[in-house]
């Protein structure tokens, strides 16, 4: 273990704002424009944060002037209502969310998208690439009929072929939705069928890493319950062709003459239809508007992303995670973008960042569980050709502090910035921006126009002690709704039943005096023993850094008469190791001395993988009530799993009467 990683502890500062960050960022830059043209002076982000939250209508009317928002019609008002759910940003106004992602005549020949792939040879466009091609896909969607207000899908990998379909439906004034490739025909189909697509674009087939994937069955049997696809596109990805589908090749070719236009819509016009993981229920069908990403985007890329015109992002992400349509939002700040399919851990755990330094990226995303194989596999980034990663994202889970020490090591000079915030927003909730010193296993602060607090158990703000995450003020980014949900009962009962007219996010937080915070895990999944309440990702980083622990998932049965329940810890050993007396010996010693005596487990139970959904997000709360009784099908589908049977040891357990009767 090097020097770096003994000496960095949970809150140490690994990065700082160097002395000239207002003129060298475009949070600076940003300040500088509400000094000069609001006559507001502020140099730091409290000040900043507190602005965004305090005065809504003037920070996001600064951000759509600073941005240069392209209108069709001017806005009545910034924010006719701030009841929520029910708040009404900017009506009047008329825009379109694929005018500003396709940049100007200025950008015609600076790259816009570089695509890398297992699949076939590597795919560049530039923006005058980019607008021709979605040109003539606005003129191949409109011949087959897609009209304003109509749903066009993707099930597709994360390719140029789904940005320029995404962008064009949006151009029409239509509706995106998108599915990765490797879900599940019933995966899908929950999701699809919601929504009624008009037309469909598929691949045919991928390869992931060294091996060729065939989905010709799933598109079919995909295709057999979406009565309302009238029309399906194979855009002919890969070896293998969809029978009877058309070619959008073919399609785009034949349309020379086509004339790049943009519908002018509201700002609340359903641009994309964003889905829930499915893992405890039908999927939500959460709709996005184009206005809200698009400010949203605007502020988090360009303020905390620190991003423009000179930088290059990769992001590995399918086109079903929230995550592809922040990539894609990079294209609003004139950043180009790399999309990235195929296994991202073949070869080896370099492949990513070899991409990264061929393609000149320099802002990356690493998801924690990236960062931590990494660590533990002894990467040494410096082998790996010229990086200039300058901002590392991470999101989708805590990052421990022995990652921040490995990428602080591994990436000198680097600002890590990690956040929380959702499918449901779209974007962050808490993250780093450049005006915020990183701290090791916290992120940095709230994002600049979210009003986010942590509650008590009795609707009150707390500091330094775990609470709900809850958001006390409207975003412009929060869902226009639910698909289908008419009188927006879903939606109330999904956000705002617990605390009436706050927003409460299901994320148990810790927000510390200095404006830090740290995310411990899902509110629903959070172990309570013996009165104490610990979040599941503190458990995580302990049981993973103990030798031969690969991966693990930790459940509590509460006890209804009171007691301490049942706590179960399962877990992934290394290769050629297995979960014998030693290793839980060391697994126990290891949770009585960081957590406490009452978070040591009744039971280590070795499992061949931990359950994840489809992004790669644990499922506690799937598992704890497979364990505590409920039938399989009744909490998951096995579609909306990585692996589709990491659930079924859960269910032997339960149905072994190995576990306490009061808690089973």
């Amino acid at each position: 273990m090097s020097a770096t990683r003994q000496q960095i502890e949970q809150g140490d500062v690994v990065w700082t704002p160097p002395a000239d960050i207002l003129s060298a960022s475009r949070v600076g830059e940003f300040l500088a424009w509400v000094a000069r043209e609001r006559d507001l002076e502020m140099t730091t982000h409290d000040e900043l944060w507190t602005w965004s939250v305090t005065d809504l209508d003037g920070f996001w009317s600064a951000v759509w002037e600073f941005f240069g928002v392209r209108a069709h019609a001017p806005y009545e008002a910034v924010l006719a209502s701030r009841d929520m759910p029910g708040a009404r940003w900017f009506p009047g106004a008329l825009l379109n969310y694929a005018e500003h992602a396709l940049g100007t005549d200025a950008d015609l020949d600076r790259v816009a998208v570089l695509g890398r792939s297992q699949t076939r040879d590597d795919v560049e466009l530039t923006f005058g690439d980019l607008r021709d091609q979605v040109a003539r896909a606005r003129a191949a969607l409109a011949r087959l009929g897609v009209r304003r207000g109509d749903r066009v899908a993707g099930y597709l990998p994360n390719i140029p072929e789904a940005l320029v379909a995404y962008l064009a439906t949006a151009s029409l004034g239509a509706t995106w939705a998108s599915c990765a490739s490797e879900f599940g025909p019933r995966s899908v189909i929950d999701r699809f069928a919601q929504i009624e697509p008009v037309v469909l674009l598929v691949a045919g087939g991928y390869r992931y890493g060294a091996k060729d994937i065939d989905r010709r069955s799933q598109v079919a049997e995909i295709l057999a319950e979406l009565p309302s696809v009238r029309h399906v596109v194979d855009v002919e990805y890969g070896q293998h062709r969809v029978e009877d589908a058309l070619s959008w090749p073919s399609l785009l070719a034949a349309e020379e003459a086509a004339e790049l236009a943009f519908e002018p819509v509201p700002f609340d016009h359903p641009l994309v239809v964003l889905f829930s993981s499915g893992t405890t229920g039908r999927p939500k069908a959460i709709v996005h508007g184009h206005g809200g990403i698009l400010l949203e985007h605007l502020k988090n890329h360009a303020l905390s992303w620190d991003m423009g015109p000179e930088d290059r992002m990769l992001w590995f992400s399918t086109t079903a995670w929230m995550m592809w349509n922040a990539l894609v939002s990079s294209l609003l700040v004139r950043s180009s973008i790399v999309m990235v399919d195929g296994n991202p851990m073949h070869p080896d755990l370099t492949w990513q960042w070899r991409l990264a330094a061929s393609t000149g990226a320099t802002v990356m995303g690493a998801s924690p569980g990236f960062v931590m194989a990494c660590r533990k596999d002894g990467v040494d980034l410096k082998d790996l050709g010229d990086l200039r990663v300058r901002v590392l994202g991470s999101a989708g889970a805590p990052l421990p502090p022995e990652g921040y020490a490995w990428l602080s090591e591994q990436l000198p000079g680097t600002q890590i910035n990690v956040g929380s915030g959702g499918t449901d927003v779209c974007s962050g909730i808490v993250q780093n921006n450049p005006l915020l010193p990183v701290y090791a296993g916290e992120i940095s602060g709230r994002c600049l126009g979210v009003d986010a607090h942590a509650y008590n158990e009795s609707g009150r703000p707390v500091i330094g002690e775990l609470g709900e995450l809850v958001i006390t003020s409207p975003m412009p980014s929060m869902p226009v709704g639910f698909w289908g949900d008419e009188d927006g009962s879903r939606y109330r009962d999904a956000y705002f039943d617990h605390y009436p007219g706050v927003w409460r996010h299901g994320d148990w937080i810790l927000f510390h005096d200095n404006g830090s915070c740290h995310v411990a895990g899902r509110s629903d999944a959070t172990l309570n023993r013996g009165g104490v309440r610990l979040g599941t990702a503190e458990f995580y980083r302990v049981a993973e850094e103990v030798d031969g622990v690969a991966d693990s998932l930790v459940v509590h049965l509460e006890d209804p008469d009171g007691g301490n329940g049942e706590l179960l810890l399962f877990v992934v050993t290394d290769e050629g190791t297995r979960l014998d007396d030693p290793l839980r010996a060391r697994l126990v010693r290891a949770l009585r001395s960081a957590l406490s005596p009452r978070h040591i487990p009744d039971q280590v139970i070795e499992v061949p993988a931990v359950p994840r959904n489809l992004t790669g997000k644990k499922l506690e709360l799937p598992a704890k009530r497979i364990l505590q009784g409920a039938r399989l099908e009744e909490v998951a589908s096995r579609d909306a799993l990585a692996d589709p049977s990491s659930l079924d040891p859960f269910v032997a357990l339960a149905t072994s009467g190995a576990l306490s009767r009061r808690t089973a």
